[in-house]
């Protein structure tokens, strides 16, 4: 069989959330079935590591898709007609963007509908295009896999999509990932933060990932902090707004949070094992890859207790109100003064990031693309 993938999302360097989920699908989904030809689309020059195995075979085609005009035009005519071209079988998109005028069966992974439920955080265009284009996705494509059993609820609440349609494929975290010791975790405080003890929050600077409010209730925490504890923020601004910028600029505890910017994946494991404890207090996510990370790490989790995020953590990980500070500063105050539930929570971490591996993701996306195979 041929199958498509678009690839666009895999950037040399900048791997994000959706990048990470194909980059580890993919690279072991090629391997594992050397009797199929995967052509892998990409929007630009892409890097050799991209290329697993012999059976990936590299296509570029343009225009950049990095707008929504020019989603419009790589999909619907750039997509379309390479998909022609190499005779495909079956087309995978693992960031859910489809070509509506290709006739070959489509497999799209939902990562989440943040869109729909908070379309005020994202630009005018992006948001249009998002709530116009994915409904139709959702009814064009022959399957439907999405990373969560609260993810699958929505789409089948928000598009009317029959259940049976939609595979949970949860994401899983890089082995890379684990505990350090603490020789390590010294030099990791002293590279990050100057030797102090921090607060770990990684992931693009969106307002979903509820800066806010999580800079109010660090800004609580601090009034009784006698150690100088910070809060190290991992992430590029991309999304980084106008009132996001306001509550940062109104803190009296400025001088406490590091912004490290996109770490590296050599950096990234010794930020997350290091930390007091990671505080991911989004107000949406289809799952939340980091919550993993850090139970790998052996790190804490204080997350929010909304959408994806008590299927993910379950009991290892404090659970939160994102919209109450105060909440979200005792979690903190809970870790950072118990050594007791520290521990508890580490083992329990630990415990639960065995059901989240991408061994078993992939396993999952090939059986839903192996039920398409099955139907052409």
């Amino acid at each position: 069989m041929k199958i498509a993938v678009n690839t666009r999302l895999l950037l040399y360097g900048r791997l994000e959330g959706i990048g990470w989920f194909t980059f580890e699908n993919l690279s072991r989904i090629v391997r594992a079935h050397p009797e199929h030809d995967f052509y892998f689309i990409f929007d630009r020059p892409y890097h050799p590591d991209f290329i697993f195995s012999s059976n990936v075979h590299p296509v570029v085609i343009g225009p950049q898709a990095r707008h929504p005009l020019l989603y419009f035009l790589w999909f619907e005519f750039s997509v379309n007609r390479i998909l022609k071209k190499i005779n495909a079988d079956v087309f995978l998109s693992p960031d859910g963007y489809m070509s509506l005028r290709s006739k070959i069966p489509g497999i799209a992974v939902f990562h989440d509908l943040n869109f729909e439920h908070y379309p005020q955080d994202l630009p005018r265009a992006e948001r249009w295009y998002y709530r116009h284009f994915f409904p139709k996705y959702a009814h064009k494509v022959r399957r439907i896999a999405t990373v969560s059993e609260f993810s699958k609820k929505d789409i089948v609440g928000q598009y009317g999509v029959n259940p049976q349609k939609i595979d949970v494929v949860y994401n899983g975290a890089n082995e890379q990932y684990c505990p350090l010791n603490d020789e390590q975790k010294t030099a990791a405080r002293e590279k990050f933060t100057g030797g102090k003890p921090y607060f770990f929050f990684v992931g693009a600077l969106h307002p979903r990932k509820n800066l806010i409010n999580l800079f109010k209730a660090f800004e609580l925490f601090k009034i009784g902090d006698q150690v100088g504890t910070m809060l190290l923020i991992a992430g590029a601004r991309k999304w980084w707004t106008g009132e996001i910028a306001e509550v940062y600029d109104s803190l009296n505890c400025k001088a406490a949070i590091k912004f490290a910017g996109r770490l590296p994946a050599s950096d990234m494991k010794l930020a997350m094992g290091s930390a007091l404890a990671l505080t991911y207090v989004s107000y949406f996510e289809g799952f939340g890859i980091p919550i993993i990370e850090a139970f790998r790490s052996g790190t804490p989790v204080i997350t929010s207790n909304i959408t994806s995020m008590p299927e993910v953590a379950g009991d290892a990980a404090i659970l939160v109100n994102p919209f109450d500070p105060e909440d979200i500063c005792a979690a903190m105050s809970t870790l950072n003064e118990s050594i007791e539930k520290r521990n508890a929570l580490i083992q329990a971490g630990i415990k639960r990031a065995q059901l989240f591996t991408w061994d078993k993701s992939a396993e999952k996306l090939w059986q839903t693309v192996q039920k398409v195979i099955d139907e052409v």
